[in-house]
């Protein structure tokens, strides 16, 4: 992914607004879910696509507070255990009340499975309908990842500790995700 043509970011006021916007919509908890695991799981269009609930619930069927990613649903081989965030886990409590908890997490108001690009369209639409230009279903992805680098040093972690949550096979990639904050750099030189 070259630099110039990265998907843009998104700051908090622009994630509230999104979840406001999407609790106005048809399938509001479905949509909340997809835009969550986006922005603060850091899934790609494909592993939304085809996220089981046998990847996010335990062997009673119980919900866990981690997403056990299958290399088969995933970018390569970059399957491999997600932490949901605090919301996200909330939000998916919710949905699956819903739900029966087999098959796809998400599906369409059809109740069929979604693919890649639907998902990857559904952002464009959301994003577009938002007036968020150069937004797109990366987005949520480069978002959740800077999001990570910025606190990690918080935690006692190390930018290869994000490069695992990015599921990245290099620290070159996870670096190319991260968004500079020209802010961030002023502080910290004082």
């Amino acid at each position: 992914m070259a630099l110039g043509n990265q998907a843009k970011t998104l700051t908090d006021v622009q994630q509230r607004a999104v979840l406001a916007y999407l609790d106005t919509t048809m399938d509001a908890k479905r949509n909340r879910v997809m835009f969550l695991l986006s922005v603060d799981a850091g899934l790609r269009a494909k592993e939304i696509a085809l996220l089981e609930w046998s990847m996010v619930t335990d062997s009673a069927g119980d919900l866990t507070d981690e997403i056990r990613l299958e290399d088969r649903s995933s970018k390569g081989r970059s399957g491999g255990v997600v932490f949901m965030s605090k919301r996200l886990q909330a939000a998916l409590a919710i949905y699956a009340a819903d739900q029966s908890l087999n098959g796809t997490v998400i599906k369409s108001q059809r109740r069929r499975w979604m693919s890649a690009q639907v998902v990857t369209n559904w952002f464009f639409k959301l994003y577009r309908s938002l007036g968020y230009e150069g937004c797109s279903s990366h987005s949520g992805r480069r978002t959740a990842i800077t999001r990570w680098a910025r606190s990690i040093s918080t935690v006692g972690g190390s930018l290869r500790d994000v490069q695992s949550l990015a599921r990245h096979s290099s620290l070159q990639m996870t670096q190319r995700y991260i968004e500079v904050s020209e802010d961030a750099m002023k502080r910290v030189v004082g």
